[in-house]
């Protein structure tokens, strides 16, 4: 790996995908927007509190300092939770915050590496935390660190052909709709372009090895969200697969 270029993942199955990573410059620009919407909630919330006429003019600096500080924390824990690892600036920059393991995004860490922020931001403009990006080979700040997380950048996503790979008329895997739902949320892009990538070079693999490969990665998804015995046992690895790409990708 060269760099903070891409992160580099091996499951215990042998399935290996890459994760382009975002650089320190990115990181900053979304940053920037993201201070820029919470510093404008913040002041509007202390105009309103002076207008109100509760509190004198330095007590309302006072409060809009404190709510700048909780709706930076705050607001960072909310989105990037409920939006899969996403703030208004990150998904203007187009990043993602993700698992440094490629599972999915956990409550836990998200709020580690946004409660951590407090050290990342000293002494000045988030000095330590842009230090630790550039010294460190995933990009890093310290909350990442701590938390396991790395920010990852979307590439333009491309409309897949998947009449090459039809899954059939029948799909035991969309029929059980909480747990097709649930693969939805779990897998990450990158995840799916590697079953689609698999799918897709089928052809071009020796019989031998295709088998192993897609047993492998098949291995991987049941284990990610795990579906009922009588769902999936009578279906080979390769249909599976075929099926978890329709579930993917087609809505």
């Amino acid at each position: 790996m060269n760099g903070w270029k891409s992160l580099e993942i091996l499951t215990p199955e042998g399935v290996r995908f890459s994760i382009p990573l975002a650089g320190p410059v990115s990181r900053m620009l979304a940053l920037a927007v993201d201070v820029l919407v919470v510093s404008l909630a913040a002041g509007v919330a202390a105009r309103l509190v002076l207008l109100a006429g509760f509190v004198s003019q330095d007590a309302a600096m006072a409060a809009a300092i404190l709510v700048n500080f909780i709706l930076q924390v705050g607001y960072a824990i909310v989105f990037e939770y409920f939006w899969h690892g996403q703030t208004l600036g990150k998904k203007i920059l187009k990043l993602r915050v993700v698992d440094g393991r490629g599972l999915t995004l956990q409550f836990p860490q998200v709020f580690i590496r946004n409660i951590l922020r407090v050290v990342d931001s000293i002494p000045v403009f988030y000095m330590v935390g842009g230090l630790s990006c550039l010294i460190n080979r995933k990009a890093q700040r310290l909350g990442d660190y701590a938390a396991n997380t790395v920010v990852a950048r979307l590439e333009e996503e491309k409309k897949p052909d998947l009449s090459r790979i039809a899954a059939g008329k029948f799909n035991s895997l969309r029929e059980q709709r909480h747990l097709a739902a649930r693969l939805r949320k779990s897998v990450t892009p990158q995840q799916a372009d590697l079953v689609l990538q698999a799918l897709l070079r089928r052809n071009s693999l020796k019989p031998g090895a295709r088998l192993e490969l897609y047993r492998n990665i098949a291995a991987y998804f049941r284990r990610l969200v795990p579906y009922p015995n009588e769902v999936t046992e009578s279906i080979s690895d390769e249909q599976y697969l075929r099926d978890l790409v329709d579930v993917l990708y087609r809505r």
